[in-house]
């Protein structure tokens, strides 16, 4: 069986290791396009952690998810953008998702929401490792 598995993986590895891509990038460039239109609700919970210049942060936030997820998709400067997006990911996570200061039922949603980041980190290593694949502007 692991032989046919590594056949389909192999024979088709530009639409596996795009679709991947596309998977993981997907989650960040609609919710930076509205961080970029309207970043009023993030500046106002970043102003409430006490971060600096809230709404430029949250404009910089907007620009990293948008771009980043952009270029993971296309395929471009993909080791670089994966390491951004491990960077932003780690750092959104730990401020948004601080499932340890609440209490139930906020702290399980909470939870789950900070090791689905921890996943999403992981498919960044994997695009970092393994680079954008055939089916990229890094190929071309």
């Amino acid at each position: 069986m692991s032989r046919l598995f590594d056949s389909i993986a192999a024979s088709g590895e530009a639409l596996w290791l795009l679709l991947g891509r596309i998977g993981l990038g997907i989650l960040y460039v609609p919710s930076g396009f509205g961080k970029l239109t309207n970043p009023a609700g993030l500046a106002g919970m970043l102003a409430t952690k006490g971060a600096p210049a809230a709404e430029l942060l949250a404009y910089a936030a907007g620009a990293v998810e948008f771009f980043g997820g952009l270029a993971i998709i296309l395929g471009f400067k993909t080791r670089g953008a994966a390491i951004v997006m491990i960077v932003f990911t780690i750092i959104a996570t730990l401020l948004a998702h601080q499932f340890w200061l609440l209490d139930d039922p906020a702290r399980s949603v909470q939870r789950i929401q900070f090791y689905k980041n921890v996943a999403i980190i992981g498919g960044f290593l994997f695009v970092f490792v393994r680079g954008a694949g055939p089916a990229s502007l890094d190929r071309r």
